[in-house]
């Protein structure tokens, strides 16, 4: 059986041999889960140890031949100031032991050495060490709630639907790198459709994982602003306008990263400048409308979005306005209405006589949005995109290519309503509402939530308000709250000890929610249900 591994790491430095003996055996080292993984006769010694040992903890006399405790203490809190220092020093050496402290020392022993003290001060530091280890993981949580919620503001600002006005204020959400001149990049993976349907779910995580950690280190190293994923096989990166002209080669350079590390092939779109966090969903779409030229190319490329020539005759209108509709008919899986905007659509093409590759390339673009739809929903069709844009580009007539989206796309939704029957649906839902009641009291997201529903972001959000009549947030808010109200009542537990209880990590935002939720602070409600 494999020793265990203790948790903190302890060096010993004394210049007399019969002290380190006795440090080594006369304290439980393995019941206090520490180790001992070193020891030195004198400073400079010790020094090298804690370079290559990296402790967490050094025990050390005070005087020493060459460079003495407090000289060492100061080398080495130079370069982690976390490290804790215990000097054992002789009766002569009180004044030092006044300026270890002083300097930042923990604690310091006379000698003779009291064993059971210098254990009870170890026991002291160790629960210093472990409360340095909690603030750690505190602070990496919330800057982790902090990248996520970055990130999902952004998504917001990208769908054109900034829906919770309060994250576009908080300040830790500055977004003022986007007031300068910026523009976007969408990198999608070529064949995603084809990947994902041979990658198991776990396959499919650590794909994305690694892919996410290549695109965030080229990241950091070329000047990008920010990079998050998007859609599924979808990543945003946003550029500093200063590299406008170096679009071309920072794409190429991105797609040989992902070719070389991760061994898959990807497309890169750039949109045209932008300014403003109000122009980021505009410039995603130049982006994303720069890689519709993806599907005239045999292989992965960089794809700009050109400019509109100057002196042109004519602006050619793409009909944004039945693209929303078609997507809604997906959302909610009305395929009548569906049929009836694709026949709206060819009306349009015909009224406004556009020319044959302008058609075309108007319906690719529509494709692929309302493909995308399908694929975000997990409305996962038999026809691979690539499959549907030859098709369309193989026929001769708009009839023919408005043909093929009525019967493809109108199939699709019918497979998907006799799929999912309404007792289903309430089924799943159900299952959802549970898992937020058992996991209230957790940091928890609404894409973790979607994931126990097995259906995406956007589906989950539109079926559970059309089920339980609230959005997500606010059924979890009014769980979080209707746990609150118990404890108040049912315990005296103070309401700072009561906020973490129920998920919220600041006492005061939890008071300003309990407030806005049932108008009263939570001291008000327990003395009026006293």
């Amino acid at each position: 059986m494999e020793a265990k591994e203790a948790k903190y790491r302890v060096i010993l430095v004394d210049d007399e041999p019969i002290i380190l003996r006795s440090l080594k055996v006369a304290i439980p080292w393995n019941e206090l889960d520490l180790e001992i993984v070193g020891d030195a006769r004198n400073g400079e010694d010790a020094l090298k140890l804690v370079r290559e040992l990296s402790p967490h903890m050094i025990i050390s006399d005070i005087r020493m031949p060459g460079l003495d405790g407090i000289s060492l203490m100061k080398e080495v809190m130079a370069e982690n100031a976390k490290r804790l220092f215990i000097f054992i020093s002789g009766y002569g050496e009180f004044e030092y032991a006044r300026e270890a402290l002083r300097e930042g020392a923990f604690d310091y022993l006379l000698k003779p050495i009291d064993h059971e003290e210098l254990i009870e001060m170890i026991m002291r530091a160790k629960k210093t060490l472990e409360k340095q280890q909690e603030n750690e993981k505190l602070l990496h949580s919330v800057q982790v709630l902090s990248m996520l919620a970055r990130e999902r503001m952004f998504a917001e600002f990208l769908e054109g639907n900034p829906s919770d006005n309060h994250l576009r204020h908080m300040q830790w959400l500055e977004s003022s790198e986007l007031q300068d001149d910026y523009f976007v990049a969408v990198l999608q993976l070529d064949h995603y459709m084809k990947l994902n349907e041979s990658w198991s779910m776990e396959e499919r995580r650590l794909w994305l994982f690694a892919i996410r950690n290549i695109l965030s280190e080229w990241s950091l190293s070329h000047g990008a602003l920010t990079v998050f994923p998007f859609h599924s096989g979808e990543w945003v990166i946003l550029f500093p306008g200063s590299l406008r002209d170096k679009r071309e080669s920072l794409g190429n350079d991105i797609i040989h990263q992902i070719k070389v590390n991760a061994k898959l092939s990807c497309s890169i779109g750039f949109s045209q400048s932008a300014e403003g966090i109000e122009q980021l969903s505009e410039a995603y779409q130049s982006a994303a409308k720069a890689l519709y030229q993806r599907f005239y190319r045999d292989q992965e490329g960089v794809f700009v979005d050109p400019i509109p020539e100057l002196g042109a005759t004519r602006e050619i209108k793409y009909p944004k306005f039945l693209e929303a509709r078609m997507l809604e008919c997906i959302r909610t899986l009305e395929d009548e209405r569906l049929i009836v905007l694709l026949d709206e659509t060819k009306t349009y093409i015909e009224t406004q006589a556009f020319g044959k590759e302008t058609a075309e390339r108007m319906i690719v673009e529509l494709t692929v949005v309302l493909y995308r739809e399908f694929e975000h929903m997990k409305l996962l069709p038999e026809w691979s995109l690539e499959g549907l844009l030859q098709e369309i580009h193989s026929l001769g007539t708009l009839n023919e290519m408005i043909g093929v989206l009525k019967a493809s796309l109108g199939k699709w939704i019918r497979e998907r309503k006799e799929a999912q029957p309404k007792e289903n649906i309430h089924k799943v839902i159900s299952k959802t509402q549970e898992y937020i009641s058992n996991n209230y009291h957790k940091d928890l997201s609404i894409e973790e939530v979607a994931e126990v529903a097995d259906l995406s972001i956007s589906h989950f959000c539109m079926l559970f308000k059309q089920v339980s009549g609230f959005t997500f947030l606010e059924y979890l808010t009014q769980c979080r709250i209707e746990k609150a109200k118990y404890i108040l009542k049912n315990s005296q537990v103070k309401v700072y000890q009561i906020a973490p209880l129920v998920g919220y990590q600041d006492p005061r935002y939890f008071t300003q929610v309990f407030k806005k939720v049932t108008g009263m602070t939570p001291t008000e409600y327990r003395d009026e249900s006293a």
